[in-house]
């Protein structure tokens, strides 16, 4: 897969997926947008990675749209063209979210707007402590209902906290963020690279088809009540357990060794 806006690089079963504008702290564009939404979905079927690792080059993680080559052209626009674009960011998310693989955040730098966005729709936060975040749209005359932000972050944070980040779109810095939980590590920035790639390893170790499964309920159960996700649950086990993983994580735990997984997958 070939991008212009973007760097994208797979070893080991593991797809770097890097920003790459930073003398704009990794603002994006038409063009990126575009070439987001239709990797993430092309990443699916792509067998030799198992996780994604998505972060900014230089300074930034990704400071949102770009003033001049977005904000300004979406002036000019009329409703239907705002739509389509509203649109395409929203499948961005959508796209990371049906991802049946693990995608983890390196936020190097600021996350602001979409790029917090980008942050929260992957299922991972490991933050740089020179990491910010804020979800600043009402501060630019827009609602706080952007790329299901309404939606991810109270499921994260907390009705009340999420209130308070979209209301007033204040940045908050690395600690905050891992305080209220939308990080999960938060990690020395000359260290960050260096243990996101070491978790990141750890995953693509793990059972894969298991991990899509996983990520895959997590999404689904949070709509439905007890009983529908026992049920939910109860039929997807099932199925792992007839998996040539399920057989090999019960010969390496009797023979007394590390499992190896994804043999057939």
């Amino acid at each position: 897969m070939a991008y212009e806006s973007l760097f994208y690089e797979v070893k080991d079963g593991i797809a770097t997926v890097r920003l790459n504008d930073p003398d704009r702290l990794n603002a994006l564009t038409f063009q990126s947008y575009g070439e987001l939404e239709r990797l993430m979905k092309d990443v699916a079927d792509e067998k030799a990675v198992k996780v994604i690792v998505l972060t900014g080059t230089g300074k930034g993680f990704c400071s949102g749209g770009s003033v001049h080559d977005i904000i300004g052209k979406l002036l000019q626009m009329k409703s239907y063209d705002l739509y389509r674009f509203t649109r395409m960011t929203c499948n961005v998310v959508k796209n990371m979210r049906n991802l049946k693989k693990p995608i983890i955040a390196a936020v190097n730098g600021i996350a602001a707007g979409a790029g917090a966005m980008l942050a929260l729709a992957s299922d991972l936060r490991i933050l740089s402590d020179q990491a910010k975040f804020a979800f600043l749209f009402t501060k630019v005359g827009l609602a706080g209902a952007d790329m299901g932000a309404l939606h991810l972050l109270p499921k994260i944070v907390g009705q009340g906290k999420a209130t308070e980040l979209v209301f007033f779109g204040d940045f908050i810095d690395a600690q905050e963020a891992y305080r209220i939980g939308l990080a999960n590590k938060v990690i020395s920035h000359a260290e960050l690279m260096d243990q996101v790639y070491a978790m990141a390893r750890r995953l693509s170790q793990g059972p894969l088809y298991a991990l899509g499964v996983t990520k895959d309920l997590l999404n689904r159960e949070i709509h439905v009540d007890l009983e529908a996700a026992l049920e939910m649950e109860a039929k997807a086990q099932a199925v792992c357990m007839d998996t040539p993983d399920f057989h090999e994580g019960y010969r390496a735990f009797v023979e007394k060794r590390a499992p190896v997984f994804n043999r057939d997958n």
